[in-house]
């Protein structure tokens, strides 16, 4: 990773009549990672990435790419897509990847030998002439995100990328992602789906009410909320004990969380003696699904 980094926010604040969604926000984005930028809906994910695009202007601070602010003349570096999706649906697949290939400095030739790899790679080259509109809205999205990455930009800039897929096509595009990546792409992207962001991020960004609640390294964050969480593998009912732990409950696995003065054994002891079947357990630090949860409680 180089020293300097793409992607500098300095005390960037944003209003909106009276609404300031964004508080003083600072952080960077090294090159060659990929950089997740986490919080719930209306945290402020979107204008933060629209006002580094220039799409909107700051009110204070400032959002620079490579040292400048963006304008225009750098779009053949930067692929962005953006969260409301928006395609010519009355066009053909193939010719309105190779005209926005264009538009981004391509010849025709390279543009349409870019197209069809990538169309064969999401399996969809049996719709390579068929109009957009005749596609699903899963299958408009892989379209778009194509025509995001078909120059191969250095810096992508991906609002909530994975909306509205399924979980077979998420899964293609996060290692599409990680693809881009190891050929050299620094790629940020905001998501409300922390288990998207742990399986792929170097570094995070929370943020919450405007403002910065967690931001680094995810390793070390993980670490700084402790290594007590318990994964237990369990069959049966599993039961509550707020005195005890708090646990995010799913039907065959539950993260625990002792409260304070609580040990993990005691946590064990209680619920061997539930009727609960354990299978497996682990003791590990909290996933950031876990820590979300956490921090999205906890009053600024």
């Amino acid at each position: 990773m180089g020293k300097h980094p793409i992607v500098t926010i300095k005390n960037f604040s944003k209003s909106f009549h009276s609404n300031k969604v964004i508080k003083d926000l600072s952080f960077e984005v090294q090159r060659g990672e990929i950089f997740a930028f986490i919080g719930a809906n209306g945290s402020g994910k979107t204008t933060t990435l629209r006002t580094l695009l220039n799409i909107y202007h700051p009110d204070e601070g400032k959002l620079l790419i490579n040292g400048k602010t963006y304008s225009p003349d750098r779009t053949k570096i930067i692929g962005y897509l953006p969260e409301e999706r928006g395609l010519y649906t009355t066009s053909k697949v193939l010719e309105t990847m190779v005209y926005f290939g264009q538009l981004k400095g391509m010849t025709k030739g390279q543009a349409e030998k870019e197209a069809l790899i990538y169309l064969k790679k999401v399996e969809l080259i049996n719709k390579k002439d068929e109009t957009i509109k005749r596609l699903s809205s899963g299958q408009q999205q892989k379209i778009q995100l194509g025509m995001t990455i078909l120059n191969k930009p250095k810096l992508l800039i991906l609002d909530e990328p994975t909306k509205g897929l399924d979980p077979v096509n998420r899964e293609l595009l996060i290692n599409l992602l990680l693809e881009l990546n190891q050929k050299g792409a620094t790629i940020i992207f905001s998501t409300h789906q922390m288990e998207e962001a742990e399986k792929i991020a170097q570094r995070i960004l929370m943020i919450k009410d405007g403002q910065k609640a967690l931001y680094g390294d995810l390793s070390d964050i993980k670490e700084m909320f402790g290594s007590n969480t318990l994964y237990v593998e369990y069959s049966g009912q599993f039961p509550e004990n707020k005195k005890l732990y708090q646990a995010i409950v799913n039907p065959k696995v539950a993260e625990i969380t002792p409260e304070a003065g609580v040990n993990t054994e005691e946590v064990l002891k209680y619920l061997i003696n539930t009727r609960i079947k354990i299978h497996s357990f682990k003791k590990t630090t909290p996933s950031l699904h876990q820590i979300f949860i956490r921090i999205s409680k906890e009053n600024v």
